[in-house]
């Protein structure tokens, strides 16, 4: 058995989408494209599934290619959980967990929605990608497009880390550095694209969010249940929309029961669009004026289009959002590099920040298995935390 892919149904209207052919968002209304699987209880079995090797395709029946276990792949997915051993007992959280996505390739997180929308563009015949990047991202398609064969086209803000222009370039992307935030380079985009060029943008098109799903079923392959809390940095929202639609999935699959996480939204106090709509109680994120410079720089992102996706998740879920400053960002970065052993990034410092705010406030018990999110490697940043 191959993919069960039937469907791509918009995440705003719900219109149906043809799923072998090319599209970027909905016809009618302009919003994200969710995949959509022939889901039923027994049909994929979670014991065959954990029988498999490790990896990103390990469910290649809920992963969006025609080519199943053959999709060229670079190693991606199966980070580890690790244990936060003395940081867990310094925020007072015996049962916190690392999921340290930055021993992906290109380290970072960005590899798993690139691996499964490069290998879906070459299956449908595009020759040229491209988007706009914080940094990441851009990394991550020049790779993955270096696999398929497929020219990439990026453009970054001007503030991206050295380290990052330096990947793109070495893997072949043609790169442009813009003035200003991601949303400065995506009017680069609008306004240079030509005809033969398919937008990787964040949830532009449908398949980056089945790539960055799988770290939610892995919360499961590695626990045998899922975590309490889950603590995810946020900029454009795509991992924490496709955990969200991984449990829906593993539910109707019949692997798990109701039970879900509370979802816990971490962005930067300079620029949080999803925190100000969350305690606004706003179903939608205005876009936030005057980003502030950070050194998160994924979590510098004024505007998302899954906007209302990422707060119905917060809300279903019980969760909530979070704001966090630069101080104690770099001082939890630093935490993870000396009471951890991991190099992470300010993103993952974030969120462990977060993490030790809502324990002092009594949002999180001692007793309760926490699972945050480190989503790269400090090198990619400048300089390792520490």
């Amino acid at each position: 058995m191959s993919t069960l892919l039937q469907d791509l149904r918009c995440g705003r209207c719900d219109r149906s989408h043809l799923p072998d052919q090319l599209w970027n968002t909905c016809a009618d209304c302009g919003g994200p494209l969710l995949a959509a699987y022939s889901l039923e209880q027994g049909k994929v079995s979670l014991a065959e599934v954990l029988s498999r090797r490790p990896g990103q395709v390990r469910c290649h029946e809920l992963y969006p290619t025609r080519s199943g276990i053959e999709t060229p792949s670079l190693g991606e997915g199966a980070t580890p959980l690790v244990p936060g051993a003395q940081l867990g007992a310094d925020l007072g959280l015996p049962g916190l967990l690392v999921k340290d996505e930055s021993q992906n390739p290109t380290l970072s997180f960005k590899a798993r929605g690139m691996a499964a929308a490069m290998a879906r563009a070459k299956e449908l015949g595009v020759g040229t990608v491209c988007l706009p990047s914080a940094g990441n991202a851009g990394g991550a398609a020049a790779a993955y497009g270096a696999l398929h064969g497929i020219r990439v086209v990026v453009a970054i803000p001007e503030s991206t880390p050295e380290a990052i222009g330096i990947e793109c370039d070495a893997l072949g992307a043609d790169v442009t550095r813009i003035p200003g935030t991601i949303a400065d380079a995506g009017r680069w985009i609008a306004d240079n694209k030509e005809e033969d060029w398919f937008s990787l943008a964040t949830l532009k098109e449908p398949y980056r969010v089945e790539g960055k799903k799988v770290m939610g079923y892995e919360l499961l392959y590695d626990l045998g249940r899922l975590p309490d809390v889950v603590v995810y940095p946020t900029g454009g929202g795509t991992g924490l929309i496709g955990m969200w639609k991984a449990f829906d999935e593993m539910e109707a699959l019949g692997w798990i029961d109701g039970h879900r996480p509370r979802m816990v939204c971490v962005q930067g106090a300079g620029c949080a669009p999803m925190v100000r709509a969350f305690e606004q109680g706003l179903e939608t994120a205005p876009p936030w004026e005057q980003a502030a410079p950070t050194a998160a720089f994924g979590l510098r992102v004024p505007g998302a289009l899954g906007d209302f996706l990422i707060l119905r998740a917060l809300r279903e879920s019980g969760g909530t959002a979070v704001a966090i400053d630069e101080g104690p960002m770099l001082a939890d970065t630093h935490a993870m590099a000396t009471r951890l052993g991991l190099q992470a990034s300010p993103e993952g410092g974030a969120c462990i920040a977060a993490a030790r705010q809502l324990k002092t406030a009594g949002w999180i018990r001692e007793d309760e298995t926490v699972v945050v999110f480190n989503t790269g490697h400090a090198f990619k940043y400048g300089e390792p935390a520490g």
